[in-house]
């Protein structure tokens, strides 16, 4: 087993009943990010210098820090272990006003979030050898070969397999969904 990245939404309670209606599996498979995506979310704790995310941000003159921010929400379970190790009451309160000042930032995203990852895709989808073009700082863990090529064709199974520009694709395809299903902000879930 793996970490795994999710969407989640303001109304992710009525999205997931509302998917129901659908087949899981095709749900699952147009609006899935791979466990590559998540680790390329992740590449900041692992390498030192440029992530490739930051580096694509820079060729294509795209700011991406919403995709950053999206990491910044706490869950329930990130809230209780942060008020299980204040030492004091100022320590709870420090860690109640970072919640508030999260969810602040992360409100009503979903148009900035949907925004950056179309320009990702129209300015990506003309952008050529793109694996050749990343440096991996001597640890490329996620198979640039396969991941950062082709990026117009899906690749996998919309989880299994996927390349880089499935990811985005599946990405637009569930702001999509969730904005016309009545969501305002979005977050990424680590598990």
């Amino acid at each position: 087993m793996g970490l795994d990245i999710h969407l989640i939404t303001n109304n992710h309670e009525e999205l997931f009943s509302l998917q129901n209606a659908y087949s899981h599996t095709d749900y699952f498979n147009q609006h899935s990010l791979s466990r590559t995506f998540c680790n390329l979310m992740s590449r900041k704790n692992v390498i030192s210098g440029e992530t490739e995310l930051d580096q694509i941000s820079r060729m294509i003159k795209t700011d991406i820090t919403v995709l950053y921010d999206m990491e910044q929400y706490w869950d329930e379970e990130y809230i209780d272990y942060r008020l299980m190790v204040a030492e004091n009451e100022k320590e709870k309160q420090v860690v109640f006003e970072q919640i508030a000042a999260n969810k602040e930032k992360l409100n009503g995203n979903i148009d900035l979030v949907l925004e950056t990852i179309k320009t990702m895709i129209e300015k990506l989808s003309k952008f050529c050898n793109l694996s050749e073009k990343l440096n991996s700082h001597g640890n490329d863990t996620l198979d640039y070969e396969y991941y950062f090529t082709d990026f117009d064709l899906d690749k996998g199974e919309g989880y299994i397999g996927n390349n880089f520009g499935q990811d985005l694709r599946n990405f637009r395809k569930f702001l999509e969904y969730a904005k016309a299903n009545g969501a305002n902000t979005v977050w990424f879930n680590y598990g």
